[in-house]
């Protein structure tokens, strides 16, 4: 594979692991509402579903790709639905440090990322994109969707960090703030359907 291929692979990568998506907006309101230590059992979750979603993608692009329309055409409305969802609860959401261990579980951020069709899209495009023209080995499709989830992963850790720092104002101004991450999901769904 040419070089410029695996730094436009590496550039696309990063563009789309490091926008706005349902994964790395759940994990900055929820470390802004919880903190570091009640919401890492969700950012666990939304790490591990990641990594076996791409893992998923590896082996669609591999061998079910007649499978892949219609199951990425049922999840694309699944997951406009739960991020429709997830929305409104953010919309609506408190800071309440003490809910915590009950709304950041690692089963919530696992399942999010099941439904997430911005990663399904992303891993599948990459590999169809860049890889796929050099190599249709399956040791070589899982090795680039394995680097795929480790740059979203560093994406959504930037998140957290960044909900680190703000975590101070966002107390302070919780309201404008849970709105414009509720916006940002609705773009998330609206490009979704649109797609």
């Amino acid at each position: 594979m040419p070089g410029y291929v695996i730094g436009n692979f590496f550039v696309y990568s990063l563009i789309n692991a490091f926008t706005p998506g349902p994964g790395n907006i759940l994990a900055l309101n929820t470390v802004t509402n919880y903190g570091w230590k009640k919401g890492r059992p969700l950012f666990l979750g939304i790490f591990a579903g990641y990594y076996v979603v791409q893992l998923i993608c590896a082996v669609f692009v591999y061998g079910i790709s007649t499978l892949l329309p219609g199951v990425l055409g049922v999840m694309k409305y699944v997951g406009a639905a739960y991020i429709l969802w997830l929305a409104v609860h953010i919309a609506f959401s408190r800071p309440d440090r003490d809910s915590g261990e009950k709304s950041a579980s690692f089963w919530k951020g696992f399942i999010l990322q099941f439904v997430n069709i911005k990663i399904y899209l992303f891993g599948i495009t990459a590999l169809t994109s860049y890889v796929t023209n050099y190599s249709t080995a399956l040791w070589g499709l899982v090795f680039f969707e394995l680097v795929i989830a480790t740059i979203g992963t560093i994406a959504t850790l930037t998140w957290i960090g960044t909900g680190m720092v703000i975590q101070k104002t966002y107390l302070r101004y919780y309201k404008p703030i849970n709105i414009i991450l509720a916006l940002t999901l609705l773009e998330c769904v609206y490009s979704i359907l649109t797609s």
